[in-house]
């Protein structure tokens, strides 16, 4: 029996360690069965919630958290946890230990969504914890969190926030926070918020609106595509009318803002989801936050990498306030890391690209340590169809003049270059450490470059890859994911115009017949390599008399008719004629085609076509020796036709096709020659054709 609880005892104890202990920790365990065991267990503690604990004192309730540990990845800079906390009565925080006073006693449900950075595991999931706050008021001024005074960052009525980049498998928490400016002048205000996700550009969702939870009366409406919901203004127009008083004029009339409606509708077709809820008394200066819990789909994963957006409208009922919308740009990622580049618009069509087509890339980065950074060095290695000549800088963070024209000593930002790379220096900075001691905001560690660049000429339809390398102060750079830049497949209508030179085959009927060819293709547009094209096209064969059979004659006298008189003649030989007149479809339902450059190119197919307009037309021609009465021999030839027959849709036949293109085989104009086998009737041709690509 001792035997068996000191056994239970210490499958406990190997537990508990395996799940609190430090990694290094465990990397002490030396018997390959208990690493095992020690490895399998970790896993399972990716599911374990996080624990929530708080502190009432004098009113204001101070949050903290237990977390699993992390687990840093293999060259990966240290793991650490950043933290969203929704306290349940609208207001949050970003904060590690936030402290937050209630409005009253009641009961509050207070969620933590934290998310792992630089770790291999799963995030911890949230769960909710009711909370009663007591009835011990605070004797100082209430305390908020310090988050939500920050919000508005844009300067507008509307902004989103969310706590992470979306990632495949995991929640996203979207703030959507809107409000009543001071210079707008009005006391109450109401009106309508929207959220609008899943945009047009990906065939596929990326999101699912889990949840949205409110706290400020908001009422769910729906806002109908291409604007049911119409901006509105107050006419600049004042007439004045005549009065005994003297002139004086009417209240100015509110009429319909079509550069605001004209917006409406264009970010509504934009994309093909939109939720809407309707907002009142909405007061001056006040500010209202919805939470809004994003689930990511199956299909993102596709699209890792890709930059997604949401984009947020503020539609007021009052035409004295403006109609506003907020896009917020997110980078779908594998993992959680601060550090990242990003290429707007990944998914290009070929068609429009080329020199004077523009790039735009953003390369974030946070300062995740102790203390602040004054330096910031951001490598980026140019893809080598990009243009490093051309890189225009469009915005960053800190905010800076340029090295080349500061004073000394100045915070600045410097571009150096060299044979494959840019680096964007931030010079004489301070850019506080996520771990730095007073330091609250994470958005004040933050930073980014962002940057134009254009291709040195048309490139090749193939995928292109930029990365970047980042270095805080003097200590080793940080490495980012590979923007990469890809091309949407894009179709290309085609035309096809040729003519067949059949090869002759004395036992076919009709074989040795020229034909005219017309028609279309679709295939992938400007293929780099290898690809798939359909095609559809007539051809009309030349009519042709063709011998069918000929029967020789003998030597009997037999009544021939020549000119309405009767006569006697000896047959020497009586031919059956056919003449046709045959039109056929053509249909290429694979074809496989590689272009080994941009003059050569070759394919490979299968085609079917049959008869669609087939007329034939027997005839006779008989050749008689006819002794006339002056006893002289003369040969006569007698035609006779018969009436015309008509079929169509038949005659369905099976071709296998080889050829070759000449020319600029990737959009056109480029000659082909195609060499045909028809297994029914061993029909071989060769058709020369032009074609070209739209």
């Amino acid at each position: 029996m001792k035997k068996l609880l000191h056994a239970i005892l210490l499958f406990t104890v190997i537990i508990l360690l395996q799940i609190f202990a430090p990694a290094s920790l465990c990397a002490q365990v030396k018997q390959p069965q208990v690493a095992t065991t020690v490895q399998a267990a970790i896993v399972p503690s990716d599911t374990v919630p996080a624990i929530i604990n708080h502190k009432i004192e004098n009113g204001v309730v101070t949050f903290s958290s237990v977390l699993r540990p992390l687990r840093q990845i293999a060259g990966a800079p240290e793991p650490f946890y950043t933290y969203f906390w929704e306290f349940g009565d609208g207001q949050f925080s970003f904060e590690k230990e936030p402290q937050h006073s209630y409005p009253d006693t009641l009961k509050y449900d207070v969620r933590l969504f934290a998310t792992n950075s630089y770790d291999d595991g799963k995030r911890p999931p949230t769960r909710p914890k009711p909370l009663k706050p007591g009835s011990n008021r605070p004797v100082l001024a209430a305390v908020k969190t310090s988050a939500a005074p920050n919000f508005f960052k844009s300067g507008g009525a509307i902004e989103l926030k969310t706590n992470c980049m979306p990632k495949p498998g995991d929640d996203m928490m979207l703030v959507f926070g809107y409000r009543n400016k001071m210079e707008n002048g009005l006391a109450n205000l109401g009106g309508t918020v929207s959220i609008l996700f899943n945009d047009k550009e990906f065939n596929k969702d990326n999101f699912e609106l889990a949840e949205t939870r409110t706290y400020n009366q908001e009422k769910k409406t729906f806002l109908e595509k291409h604007g049911a919901v119409a901006a509105r203004k107050v006419s600049t127009e004042h007439p004045f009318y005549a009065s005994i008083n003297g002139p004086e004029y009417t209240r100015p009339a509110v009429v319909f803002d079509p550069e605001g409606t004209a917006l409406i509708r264009e970010k509504t077709a934009a994309y093909r989801k939109i939720e809407s809820w309707k907002f009142e008394n909405l007061k001056a200066g006040e500010e209202k936050f919805m939470f809004m819990q994003f689930k990511t789909t199956p299909e993102m994963i596709k699209d890792t990498n890709a930059v997604v957006k949401l984009t947020g409208m503020f539609i007021p009922d009052n035409p004295l306030a403006v109609t506003e919308f907020f896009t917020l740009e997110l980078q779908i990622v594998a993992s959680h890391d601060p550090n990242k580049m990003m290429l707007r618009n990944s998914r290009m069509n070929f068609r429009f690209t080329g020199k004077n087509k523009k790039l735009t890339y953003k390369v974030r980065f946070q300062n995740t340590g102790k203390g602040p950074a004054k330096q910031i060095d951001v490598g980026v290695a140019i893809a080598e169809v990009l243009n490093k000549g051309s890189v225009e800088i469009t915005d960053s963070k800190p905010k800076l003049v340029l090295c080349n024209t500061a004073y000394a000593n100045q915070s600045c930002l410097d571009t150096v270059g060299t044979a494959d790379s840019l680096h964007f220096i931030f010079r004489n900075i301070y850019l506080p450490g996520l771990q730095q001691k007073g330091v609250n905001d994470a958005d004040s560690t933050m930073g980014f470059i962002e940057y134009r660049i254009g291709f040195k000429e048309k490139p090749k339809k193939l995928p292109f890859k930029s990365g970047a390398a980042i270095v805080f102060d003097k200590n080793e750079p940080i490495y980012t994911n590979r923007a990469t830049g890809k091309y949407k497949m894009g179709l290309s209508p085609g035309i096809i115009a040729g003519y067949g030179f059949p090869f002759k085959n004395g036992n076919t009927p009709f074989s040795g017949q020229n034909n005219i060819t017309f028609g279309a293709s679709l295939a992938p547009y400007a293929p780099h390599r290898y690809y798939w094209q359909v095609e559809l096209y007539g051809s009309s064969y030349a009519e042709k008399e063709y011998l069918i059979k000929r029967a020789q004659g003998n030597d009997r006298l037999v009544p021939v008719i020549i000119d309405g008189k009767q006569q006697e003649g000896t047959l020497k030989y009586a031919d059956s004629m056919l003449r046709s007149k045959v039109i056929t479809i053509n249909i290429v339902p694979l074809q496989m085609r590689y272009n080994f450059n941009k003059y050569i190119g070759a394919g490979i197919g299968t085609l079917v076509s049959f008869n669609i307009d087939e007329q034939y037309t027997p005839s006779k021609t008989a050749l008689y020796t006819i002794v006339n009465a002056a006893g002289v021999r003369q040969e006569v030839t007698l035609k006779q036709a018969f009436n015309k027959v008509s079929n169509s849709f038949n005659d369905f036949q099976n071709t296998l096709f080889t050829d070759i293109q000449v020319g600029k085989v990737h959009v056109g104009p480029a000659i082909g020659f195609r060499y045909l086998h028809t297994f029914q009737g061993s029909d071989n041709r060769l058709i020369t054709y032009l074609t070209w690509k739209f």
